[in-house]
């Protein structure tokens, strides 16, 4: 299988630019579909309703649809595992996370049997609850739809 698109690295590549560098890299969006966001908290929770809510509310997944919903799930998961170093706990370790996060949309493959697929990117800082104690993380998940 050939990949046409790579749905992650566009994902991780929009999450790592401040807003004033978007512009640059727009005719890669073309082929896909975005949605973009900030999180900063203390509690994983707030930052799993933080990017379904921003997902749902740019129509990027139909909100109906229970495969979506799940994909999407799992898909913000995966990346936390990253920024988190596999120990999915922030608040509960004494840890703050402050994070942009992308969502793409489309079909990364050649084939179009394969369908759509979604990735997550997340790219901030993670530590402890006190300014200046924290550090660059980057996380990014992959799902099919």
């Amino acid at each position: 299988m050939s990949q046409k698109i790579r749905i992650g690295k566009i994902a991780t590549l929009l999450a790592m630019l401040d807003e004033n560098e978007y512009s640059s890299f727009e005719s890669i969006f073309d082929e896909v579909d975005t949605c973009l966001g900030k999180v900063g908290s203390m509690n994983m929770q707030k930052v799993i309703s933080a990017v379904e809510t921003a997902v749902k509310r740019s129509g990027l997944i139909e909100e109906g649809v229970y495969r979506e919903t799940h994909a999407l799930y799992h898909t913000i998961v995966e990346a936390l595992e990253g920024v988190t170093r596999g120990q999915l706990a922030i608040g509960e370790t004494m840890r703050t996370v402050g994070l942009r996060f992308v969502v793409v949309r489309g079909e990364p493959y050649a084939e179009e049997k394969e369908g759509e697929w979604i990735a997550v990117a997340f790219y901030g800082t993670i530590g402890a609850p006190i300014r200046g104690l924290e550090h660059e993380a980057v996380g990014l998940g992959i799902n099919h739809i």
